[in-house]
């Protein structure tokens, strides 16, 4: 299929659309939560909950909504998470109580869950793998990336002005909008084929599983590590996982297909896509605590300080495409490891308590370069020789690992950035704070190294093709 195609063009604007709305809800609420608390009665112990509800229920569900997607047809599974979605973000919008709205949170995961690693099936299934697929997802990724941070903006600007019940509204429309343009724009789904089966007992087990371990890991800080309830899940969740081994290797159409993990590029991908999360994907937390607690900057304010972060994202994510086309898999992602291990680096030397915003520029230009141009590399990697019946559980394998890292990233290096706030307050906190925050930076950047030396694993370019130095504009080669 070529790109330039009006309905392949279309149907990509549709996914890359359906992407941003997912990217904007991760942190569109997290400027709105002081808002809530007071309105809804939340304590500084149970807020953190309307986070988590959603990232437990989404964590646990991406590789069944992966699996579904191949065995029940991509577009089917994407229309029914945008539907779960709204639904839930209307009732989140309406939530009287604390309880009502953590359960349309759960939901809202739910929905992501099953958007998500159709969306990312849809594009690779679509697209022809190299050239075509690469640009393709470096768009797709590209909106997912710069969502992230215009949540923050957008979450700013509708709580203050229409009050927290706007973040929540906001996603109804714009998902069920989706949704309908889905019949519109991409293809029926072929009919089910009756020979494969949904492994349920497989499916039963990665998701319990999965969301009994996140919950231990984002519920640790805030419960301790050694509450009955985090280490029952905990242990729960591991021996979970480990029947659903035990359950894929007797399954006769497993979850999880054992040839997927034999596919090098996937496996290393997948490793990649959790440490990327664990390390990149916490840094706009702590960036927020910088401005927000140190500088003290308002929702609108921390809004605004991340457009240019955001402004290079997107660049990185558009290059990242054509990088890959011309440079190779390897090449392109250990290069912006390298380099986002470098601007993490000077970032964290920055972060001081009477620091300017100005000198935070270099570290964040190098930092959103090489995210963008990881983000959208690593799932160009994950569906790199995987047969378009399996691209939905291949997604849902490198985005359950971005949710693991996220998860497991977060509660390490918040532990980091405490250390030794403890019985501060005024002067004395707010600098032991940018001094916590610029330390979980700098761990950020030995991880991002460290990452790099896992991309290594990815296979080399196709022998044959043309070298990276001769430039952007060589005429690439089929990529291995």
């Amino acid at each position: 299929m070529k790109l330039s195609s009006p309905g392949n063009a279309t149907t990509l604007g549709l996914l890359a659309f359906a992407n941003l709305i997912g990217a904007l809800d991760q942190y569109i609420v997290v400027v709105a939560l002081p808002a809530i608390a007071r309105d809804l009665g939340y304590s500084g112990q149970t807020l953190q909950s309307v986070i988590s509800a959603y990232a437990v229920a989404s964590a646990g569900f991406l590789l069944l909504g992966g699996r579904a997607a191949d065995l029940l047809g991509a577009r089917r599974v994407f229309v029914t998470g945008l539907a779960l979605y709204a639904g839930a973000s209307l009732a989140g919008a309406l939530a009287a109580s604390p309880e009502v709205l953590l359960v349309a949170r759960a939901v809202q995961g739910l929905g992501g869950a099953l958007v998500f690693p159709s969306t990312l099936a849809l594009i690779n299934t679509t697209f022809a793998e190299g050239r075509q697929r690469n640009h393709a997802l470096a768009v797709w990724g590209g909106t997912g990336a710069a969502g992230l941070v215009v949540g923050v903006l957008l979450g700013g600007v509708l709580t203050q002005g229409l009050g927290w019940e706007a973040v929540f509204f906001v996603n109804v429309p714009l998902a069920s909008l989706a949704a309908l343009m889905a019949f519109a724009v991409i293809p029926a789904d072929r009919a089910r084929d009756v020979t494969r089966r949904f492994d349920l007992p497989g499916a039963l087990s990665a998701t319990a599983g999965v969301t009994l371990l996140v919950f231990a890991l984002v519920q640790g800080p805030r419960l301790g590590w050694g509450s009955p309830a985090i280490l029952a899940s905990a242990a729960a969740g591991v021996l979970l996982l480990a029947a659903l081994v035990v359950i894929e290797r007797r399954s006769r159409d497993p979850l999880v297909p054992p040839r997927l993990l034999a596919n090098r590029n996937l496996a290393t991908a997948a490793a990649v896509a959790f440490l990327f999360m664990a390390t990149f994907g916490s840094v706009l937390y702590f960036l927020t605590l910088y401005f927000q607690e140190v500088h003290g900057y308002d929702a609108l304010q921390t809004g605004l300080g991340f457009l240019l972060p955001t402004a290079f994202v997107l660049g990185g994510s558009a290059l990242a495409g054509r990088l890959v086309t011309v440079c190779g898999l390897r090449t392109t992602l250990v290069a912006a490891l390298g380099i986002g291990a470098i601007g993490a680096l000077a970032l964290g030397l920055a972060m001081s308590p009477d620091g300017s915003y100005a000198v935070l520029i270099p570290g964040l230009v190098l930092l959103s370069v090489g995210d963008g141009v990881v983000f959208t590399t690593m799932f160009i990697a994950a569906g790199t020789g995987v047969a378009d019946r399996e691209q939905g559980i291949a997604s849902g394998i490198a985005s359950t690992s971005t949710s693991l890292g996220a998860a497991v990233g977060l509660a390490l290096l918040v532990l980091v950035a405490n250390a030794g706030t403890d019985d501060l307050a005024g002067e004395a906190l707010r600098r032991a704070t940018a001094d916590g925050l610029s330390s979980a930076v700098l761990v950020v950047a030995g991880g991002i190294a460290a990452t790099a030396l896992v991309a290594v694993n990815l296979r080399p370019r196709a022998r044959g093709a043309a070298p990276c130095p001769r430039g952007l504009g060589a005429r690439a080669q089929p990529q291995a």
